[in-house]
């Protein structure tokens, strides 16, 4: 018997591509990440952390950036 693990669920797959590596990473933020985006600087008491006009790749980094700030 092989010992064949499922690539899809082992521990380093890549399942989380980095923001700068998305093939729709210029378009512009989703509803999703625009609300989660306002909700969390808020949170964070950092006005500057929201613009309308950031793309996908630019607001989910500093959704991550927030969420670290917040001990998220």
């Amino acid at each position: 018997m092989t010992d064949q693990t499922n690539p899809k669920s082992a521990d380093d797959s890549n399942t989380r591509k980095e923001p700068d590596d998305w093939v729709s990473g210029d378009e512009p933020m989703t509803g999703a990440q625009r609300s989660y985006l306002k909700t969390l600087s808020e949170q964070a008491h950092d006005d500057g952390a929201y613009d309308e006009g950031l793309s996908k790749a630019e607001a989910s980094k500093r959704i991550d950036a927030l969420k670290e700030k917040l001990g998220l």
